[in-house]
């Protein structure tokens, strides 16, 4: 089934703020579309237009809607220790939405109930998500 980013977004947001999965993994090649699919996830659970990527920053957070959201991309950390080193385990731990792009380094300290989105290319305009739930 075709989705729009808006359309997919909406369902996963109505699905998390009814369940207490606070956790979403994003998994995927460069340009697959995780930081644009989560920028729209920002927007429908704080209701702020201005998520970015925080590629350099590591974490970017954002507040509205009475909600916090940590957006996390750990694609430039080197080991588990790192991580650690950046605060990362507090906010898996903070009660916060945590939307987590190349989370492969943390899976140990990632803690069930949680989504796995897996983006894949199908071609130049269209996307394949896959979402696991780990329940």
């Amino acid at each position: 089934m075709l989705y729009s980013i808006n359309q997919l977004s909406e369902q996963i947001t109505n699905f998390i703020e009814q369940y207490p999965i606070k956790t979403l993994l994003f998994y995927g090649e460069m340009g697959a579309g995780k930081t644009t699919f989560i920028a729209e996830l920002v927007r429908q659970t704080c209701g702020t237009n201005d998520a970015s990527s925080p590629t350099y920053s590591i974490v970017n957070q954002y507040n509205g809607n009475g909600k916090a959201v940590y957006h996390m991309d750990l694609y430039r950390l080197k080991n588990l220790q790192e991580a650690l080193d950046a605060g990362i385990e507090d906010i898996l731990y903070s009660g916060a939405y945590c939307f987590i792009e190349w989370p492969e380094i943390i899976l140990p300290l990632i803690e069930k109930p949680y989504l796995e989105l897996r983006f894949s290319f199908v071609d130049n305009q269209h996307r394949k998500i896959d979402i696991i739930e780990h329940p």
